[in-house]
């Protein structure tokens, strides 16, 4: 039996939108971690393509890829947003390295040993939301919580950096479009705030 998705008029659209939920550095914050970026790959002469400092943060939930977004999806997204009850908290990193995969451009991430309880509590808590809003599958899989910083093809192993802190103070709801760079923000919750 032929597989219709090979059919000529039949493949499956191209993603052009991708949803996800994180969290993302202030300006300034996200302007040190990039000059650290930087300096890594400098020194290591990596020549990989660094993210600009406004496109840096930590994934919380990848909510998938589409072509064109599915109708509701976003409102369910920032529904359970919504109900996201936490105190801001300090993310911490101490390693820097490529994650192993079969792609032709490994990120070289940001990472930690140990640690970020505050960041692994909210990432349950909102796994819950999610869950309670009808999204069971975007919460599958485990979390390790990273910030990658660029792309490229060389491989590093991971080694440990001065740590560095940055303060998250609010969980976004980001439509990103493929390709293209751009984040656009669908909605966002301050934590501390009831």
């Amino acid at each position: 039996m032929s597989n219709q998705g090979s059919l000529p008029g039949l493949e499956p659209a191209q993603p052009t939108d991708r949803l996800f939920l994180a969290v993302f550095p202030d300006p300034p914050h996200a302007a040190r971690l990039a000059a650290l970026a930087g300096d890594f790959l400098a020194r290591h002469r990596l020549g990989a393509g660094a993210v600009e400092a406004m496109r840096l943060h930590v994934t919380l939930f990848h909510l998938g890829d589409y072509a064109g977004l599915p109708p509701g999806l976003a409102d369910r997204a920032a529904g359970a947003l919504a109900g996201v009850k936490a105190e801001p908290f300090a993310i911490r990193f101490d390693r820097v390295g490529s994650f192993g995969n079969r792609r032709a451009r490994s990120p070289l991430v940001f990472a930690a040993e140990a640690g970020n309880a505050a960041l692994h509590a909210l990432h349950a808590q909102l796994a819950d939301r999610l869950r309670s809003c009808g999204l069971n599958r975007c919460t599958g899989g485990s979390f390790v919580p990273h910030m990658t910083v660029a792309y490229g093809k060389a491989t590093m192993p991971f080694e440990a950096i001065a740590p560095v802190e940055w303060p998250a103070g609010e969980v976004l709801l980001v439509h990103s479009l493929l390709g293209r760079t751009r984040h656009i923000r669908l909605a966002g919750r301050r934590l501390g705030v009831r």
